[in-house]
């Protein structure tokens, strides 16, 4: 059986949860199969490379206050998985990244061409697969997706002269992670017959935990000094994407960070490895990294808050889980 991202002190969901995973897993091979070898093997190449699947998890454990056997269930966690590669490839692409879950990225091995194509590909399979689970879904699923490009859309646009550069940061997280980790809460719970004041607050709670989640990856970036998920320690500030910890490092007035502030201005790409190395150092010891560290604390006890309030079964303990894993991965 696969190995859940969290550890579920409850035997009995732990063994329900790893069987579900195992069925998405399979779902989820059969569903980038195609007649066409060149797609078949594009669409399959971030499958095989792995991940937590978080986002199908989700949707399972949120099923849990309902009726997690539901069929539709593994569907919807498949359709999750889905959406979010498909926006690998495509952010791949954009970021002209050379690398994804540890392997080449798609357009480095075939071309944009091809890792485009194939990212609508996925899209289409996922809308396929949700086709058949009702109007709910559908409409939770397009207004996902209308999230997804409006986060992108603010990223590449940027935040502008009169937006600030943490809210603008927070919007584009909102869109382009935490919308697809609200929605696999709300198709959990949904298709699972669970009240609907329970579907509401299941998806406030994982957009709050999906933003932390997110900006923990901001601060791992900086912390790891080795890979983690296939990411080369540093690769936001190589590519000089303004992450949560610069942006807190730049906000200093203190003339001891007058360096530190010079390697990160805004835009630049510190593609050399002594300056980037020098860089990571500074950054490291900085108080900009517990500050990050802080926020990610806030988002996470917002998304326990929310969790609180829904019925005391196992599932409710295990996203509390959720909520302490996520600030561990920062430390």
């Amino acid at each position: 059986m696969p190995t859940l991202p969290v550890h579920i002190d409850d035997a009995v969901l732990a063994e329900t949860l790893a069987e579900g995973m195992t069925e998405v897993e399979e779902r989820l091979l059969k569903s980038v199969e195609s007649s066409k070898d060149l797609l078949d093997t594009a669409a399959r190449h971030l499958v095989d490379a792995g991940g937590k699947r978080l986002r199908p998890f989700m949707v399972l454990l949120a099923a849990e206050f309902g009726d997690g056997r539901n069929p539709d269930v593994v569907a919807a966690a498949v359709a999750t998985e889905l959406t979010h590669i498909g926006t690998l490839y495509h952010d791949d692409v954009m970021d002209g990244a050379a690398t994804r879950r540890g392997v080449p990225s798609a357009h480095s091995v075939w071309g944009s061409r091809v890792a485009v194509q194939t990212g609508n590909f996925l899209f289409a399979r996922s809308s396929q697969l949700l086709s058949g689970l009702g109007e709910a879904a559908i409409r939770i699923h397009a207004e996902t997706f209308g999230d997804l490009v409006d986060g992108q859309s603010a990223e590449v646009c940027g935040p502008g002269g009169e937006s600030d550069e943490l809210d603008h940061h927070l919007r584009v997280l909102n869109g382009k992670t935490a919308s697809l980790f609200s929605a696999s809460g709300k198709l959990g719970s949904l298709l699972s017959g669970a009240p609907p004041e329970v579907t509401e607050c299941l998806g406030r709670a994982c957009v709050a935990w999906g933003l932390a989640f997110q900006l923990s990856d901001d601060v791992r970036d900086v912390t790891n000094e080795t890979a983690v998920s296939g990411k080369d320690p540093g690769t936001d500030l190589r590519e000089g994407v303004a992450t949560l910890p610069v942006m807190f490092a730049l906000r200093s007035a203190r003339p001891s960070d007058a360096r530190l502030v010079q390697l990160l201005e805004p835009g630049r790409e510190l593609t050399d490895p002594e300056l980037l190395a020098e860089a990571l150092g500074l950054l490291r010891r900085h108080p900009a990294i517990e500050m990050a560290r802080a926020e990610v604390r806030k988002w996470s006890d917002v998304a326990r808050y929310e969790i609180r309030a829904l019925p005391e079964v196992p599932a409710r303990a295990a996203f509390e889980t959720l909520c302490d894993y996520v600030v561990e991965l920062t430390h």
